[in-house]
């Protein structure tokens, strides 16, 4: 993972700029995780966070949010920007938080640069720390020209297109997951990570 850390942190000044504020994210997004969070019970992590804005986002909303990301330098922005919110450094495969302690999880297109090797690994330590009934809402690409690598001005160049069988078959099952089909949007329309629709579990 430190690949994908180096990656963000060299340009952590662009993206943060070019996300600025939620409003720069798709507005089917913003209802699809506000829905998400307003169903779930107790408290969630935006694992995977980046400059904070989807932490923030919740935490207006009176929702009980932190946001845990690998790169220090989003970390410190986040903090900066967003002061009322709470933000943690740390990796998804090592969760700061104890078991079964947690209502939901975002992982808002985080996953994506989580090598295959590491997959079920990083699942089993989400399931870890979700408590019984607990969810978790999963952003990332997917589409038939997807390949291995998408080089892209601002984010990492690891990115991996995880298909949602990949999800569900990798052990141990995530209680309450829900499979959703893709959306179909303007070729026009703007994401926070990229131009194509994913898919979300």
């Amino acid at each position: 993972m430190n690949q994908v850390r180096d990656a963000y942190s060299e340009r952590s000044d662009e993206y943060t700029a070019a996300l600025r504020s939620i409003e720069h994210t798709h507005p089917s997004d913003r209802e699809l995780v506000s829905r998400w969070a307003q169903e779930t019970s107790g408290s969630i992590v935006d694992a995977g966070c980046g400059p904070g804005h989807w932490t923030h986002f919740l935490h207006e909303r009176g929702l009980d949010v932190q946001g845990i990301d690998l790169v220090p330098r989003f970390i410190k922005k986040a903090r900066q920007r967003f002061p009322k919110a709470s933000f943690h450094e740390g990796m998804l495969e090592a969760l700061p938080f104890a078991n079964n302690s947690l209502g939901g999880i975002l992982a808002w297109y985080s996953l994506i640069h989580t090598p295959p090797s590491n997959l079920s690994r990083t699942l089993a330590e989400l399931a870890r720390v979700l408590k019984p009934g607990g969810s978790i809402l999963v952003g990332f690409f997917d589409g038939p020209n997807i390949a291995r690598t998408r080089p892209s001005s601002l984010t990492s160049r690891t990115n991996y297109p995880y298909r949602v069988a990949r999800f569900s078959s990798s052990p141990p099952p995530i209680p309450a997951t829900r499979l959703k089909p893709p959306r179909t949007e303007p070729a026009n329309a703007r994401r926070d990570r990229a131009d194509v629709p994913p898919r979300v579990l």
